[in-house]
């Protein structure tokens, strides 16, 4: 992808991430999920600086969960996306039904 194509990636990546603390704040849900998914914006964003392609599917299956409405349990901030952890093995998704 070419230097115009990044720069529109990580646009479109934080214009998305930006959009999506709106209905996170509006969730009817107790205080500690909400911390925990208003605290997964900021990470999914910062992954953006080393991979806006896969900050872009991260941000997606953040969204598509909130719009199902599956949330991670009270207080709990692991990866709620789904993604891999450090050493490449699945991380369990509270999201996951």
């Amino acid at each position: 992808m070419g230097h115009d194509g990044q720069l529109k990636l990580h646009a479109a990546v934080a214009d998305r991430s930006k959009e999506a603390h709106t209905p996170v704040r509006a969730l009817q849900v107790p205080e500690g999920v909400r911390m925990a998914l208003t605290r997964k914006l900021p990470v999914i964003t910062a992954a953006a600086k080393h991979d806006p392609t896969d900050a872009a599917g991260r941000l997606e299956r953040f969204s598509t969960g909130l719009d199902e409405g599956r949330f991670p349990p009270k207080g709990n901030v692991e990866d709620v996306t789904g993604s891999r952890n450090r050493c490449g093995t699945r991380v369990i998704s509270p999201f996951r039904v």
